[in-house]
């Protein structure tokens, strides 16, 4: 069937509802977005399904998520596995309800028991839940930070992490081996509520997660003492966050937690920021007004799923709010833990810290002070949650700590994927710890520059949206892969790492190893003295990613270092 058959067949058939033929009929004139909307399937990746809200084969909506939902259903038949049943949950973006309900329904209709939260929670209580429910699978309906056109589905199975390979790619071809839609099931709500197929998920969920997270406290006693002193703005920027984050932190006892009000409703328009990503300064602009209102010594920002923080301090040097990168206050976080860890002499001897390899590398010198395993993984946090499940099968190591520079870690393993609310907890712990100690956070971050070197990252994208960006991408990828640079903005190449071809090859010497992780379609750079440069498309956005990092030996080397790596990087970008 091709485009404009396809756009036809959904505008008439009687399977697709009335507002939806509606809307396709409105571009019946804008052959260009008719094209956008059907020239392929949306695309179940490695991770579920990520796009644009709206009627058509390449967006998502009921009949997308329909289908994506009948071919896991499939997968789960076929494994056997659907005694145990699937949890559902969904944050505040336009359509999420409507989503949640559709694989509930979907999965109902297949014999498949359906858990789902009676409203918004965030990603991590997904996670928490589908194993304290014992199920076999589990589905957020998120897109995660992306603009409020975007709505997607994440899939995760029974360790409580996303889909990873080799199953990643066993429900993709079942999702793709549906042909039509006469091949997928659902039922009414009240039907499959009455045949027990569906089951309300009940608010014991959200205590049980909580006095998970309360376990992990390692200083009640710093808490207490300054607990009525710090003072803490935060935003859930119109997501999920707003009722746990406010919970944990009252139930710890931090009394002057300022919530910034503009942001506290779930709105799936976020009509006060431009994009509901705490890694987007201008996200975080009511939030700095209300800090400098209230003298706040903290700013924490949540995207709407809640698995990932964003943090302004203020600086005691000059009075000013400094943010953070994912980087910082993920080393801000590792730093304490393992030194508390310590000092309490529960640190263990096979302890194991997990990253990304595009994360920053001052956690390779953290570890190592500390006498801590550093496992790095490909990017994406389901890689870090699968080497938990590893872990528990081999008993190798003792998870510790997880993180990624995009603003995401995990303390715990109540929850196998990034978790925004241990997050929060754990930074306002910690600034509560060394506020006993009489130095800020801003101090600490300091204090580690000083201790294992001022490294600094930074990240250039380039967005390359529809049907020829894709190509533009690939084609981006393929010549760097085939023509590679002698040296990288004046650092010498030392080593290519190809992860789609498994090998890390010496440009000097020709000579090969093997990467030791996943084949992916990513290109890293070792550059000499400590610097790196990473390039990959983004799995869950039409773009580019140079990721990059460096080693200075003070600020001002490392800004410099930085703004040398990056024009070199910027310029192989726009060779391509």
């Amino acid at each position: 069937m091709d485009i404009r058959e396809n756009y036809n067949f959904w505008c008439t058939s009687p399977y697709f509802d009335e507002d939806t033929k509606a809307e396709l009929k409105s571009i019946s004139d804008n052959e260009e977005e008719i094209e956008e909307r059907f020239y392929k399937n949306l695309e179940f990746g490695t991770g579920g399904l990520r796009g644009i809200i709206g009627a058509g084969t390449n967006r998502m909506n009921r009949y997308t998520v329909r289908k994506a939902t009948q071919g896991l259903a499939n997968y789960i038949l076929k494994e056997n596995a659907q005694e145990k049943g699937i949890a559902i949950a969904y944050d505040s973006r336009n359509k999420s309800t409507e989503f949640a309900w559709e694989t509930a329904l979907c999965m109902a209709a297949n014999g498949i028991k359906a858990y789902i939260f009676p409203e918004l929670r965030p990603t991590p209580m997904l996670s928490f839940a589908l194993r304290e429910l014992g199920c076999t699978a589990g589905v957020v309906v998120t897109a995660s930070h992306n603009p409020a056109e975007y709505n997607g589905y994440k899939v995760y199975w029974e360790d409580g992490a996303q889909i990873t390979a080799p199953r990643d790619k066993d429900i993709i071809a079942e999702v793709n081996a549906i042909k039509s839609y006469d091949e997928v099931k659902t039922m009414s709500r009240e039907d499959a509520m009455e045949a027990g197929l569906c089951e309300i998920i009940g608010s014991d969920m959200d205590d049980r997660y909580i006095e998970a997270l309360k376990k992990l406290v390692l200083r009640p006693d710093a808490i207490k003492r300054q607990a009525d002193k710090i003072k803490i703005v935060y935003t859930p920027l119109h997501g999920t966050g707003n009722i746990p984050v406010r919970r944990i932190l009252k139930e710890l006892g931090f009394e002057n937690v300022y919530v910034v009000k503009e942001q506290e409703l779930p709105d799936g328009n976020f009509p006060t920021v431009p994009y509901p990503n705490p890694e987007d300064k201008k996200a975080f602009a009511l939030a700095l007004e209300l800090a400098k209102e209230k003298d706040a010594d903290l700013i924490l920002a949540t995207d709407p799923d809640a698995d990932r923080l964003g943090i302004y301090a203020k600086d005691p040097s000059d009075g000013e709010y400094k943010s953070f990168t994912g980087n910082m206050s993920g080393m801000l976080i590792l730093e304490y833990l393992l030194s508390q860890k310590k000092e309490l002499g529960i640190l263990p001897k096979n302890g194991a810290v997990v990253t990304t390899i595009v994360s920053g590398k001052m956690a390779k010198r953290i570890a190592k002070a500390y006498n801590v395993k550093l496992i790095e993984t490909l990017t994406g946090f389901k890689y870090i949650g699968e080497q938990i499940k590893f872990f528990e099968q081999d008993h190798s190591n003792e998870f510790l700590f997880g993180y990624e520079e995009s603003y995401g870690c995990l303390e715990g393993t109540h929850a196998r994927d990034k978790d925004a609310v241990v997050a929060v907890m754990a930074l306002c712990e910690a600034a509560a710890y060394y506020m006993d100690k009489g130095i800020t956070l801003c101090e600490q971050m300091n204090n580690l520059f000083e201790t294992y070197g001022f490294y600094k990252e930074d990240l250039c994208t380039i967005t390359l949206k529809g049907q020829n960006g894709a190509k533009q991408i690939a084609a981006i990828m393929e010549k760097i892969r085939k023509e590679v640079p002698a040296e990288l903005g004046g650092s010498e190449v030392l080593a290519l790492r190809d992860y789609e071809l498994g090998i890390v090859k010496n440009p000097k010497t020709g000579e090969e190893k093997g990467t030791g992780l996943p084949k992916s379609n990513v290109l890293y750079f070792e550059l000499e003295n400590d610097a790196w440069c990473c390039v990959r498309p983004s799995g869950t956005e039409p773009k580019i990613k140079f990721y990059v990092g460096v080693r200075g030996t003070d600020s001002e080397d490392a800004e410099a270092k930085m703004n040398t790596l990056m024009c070199g990087v910027r310029a192989l970008a726009e060779e391509e």
